[in-house]
């Protein structure tokens, strides 16, 4: 089975940028549905964005505009480059992939935006 590891999460203040990697053990390529899942302290597990084998792209309304998921399949990954970060996407950030979501989860990484 594909196993995911997040990595690039950290601190950093409002309105900075980070980019966070998802690197896949074996092939992702006829995975359909990649994405990446947050998950705030008392709040439920919500899908960020996610990124179709068909090349199409989807964004929760709060983070459109600010955040672009990038697949590269060649490659095993799943990024996500987050700028104008703001207080409340501070979370731990999760990969995921088979479907939205699919049974295929990184450990998590953590995300947090200082005001």
């Amino acid at each position: 089975q594909v196993q995911l590891v997040e990595s690039g999460g950290g601190l950093v203040q409002a309105g900075g940028s980070l980019r966070l990697s998802c690197k896949a053990s074996g092939s992702i390529f006829s995975i359909n549905a990649m994405g990446w899942y947050r998950q705030a302290p008392g709040k439920q597990r919500e899908l960020v964005a996610s990124a179709l084998r068909g090349g199409s792209t989807n964004y929760v309304d709060s983070v459109k505009g600010r955040f672009t998921i990038f697949r590269m399949n060649a490659e095993r990954m799943v990024d996500l480059q987050m700028n104008s970060l703001r207080p409340e996407d501070t979370a731990t950030y999760y990969c995921n992939g088979g479907g939205l979501p699919g049974p295929l989860w990184g450990q998590g990484t953590q995300v947090t935006v200082s005001s």
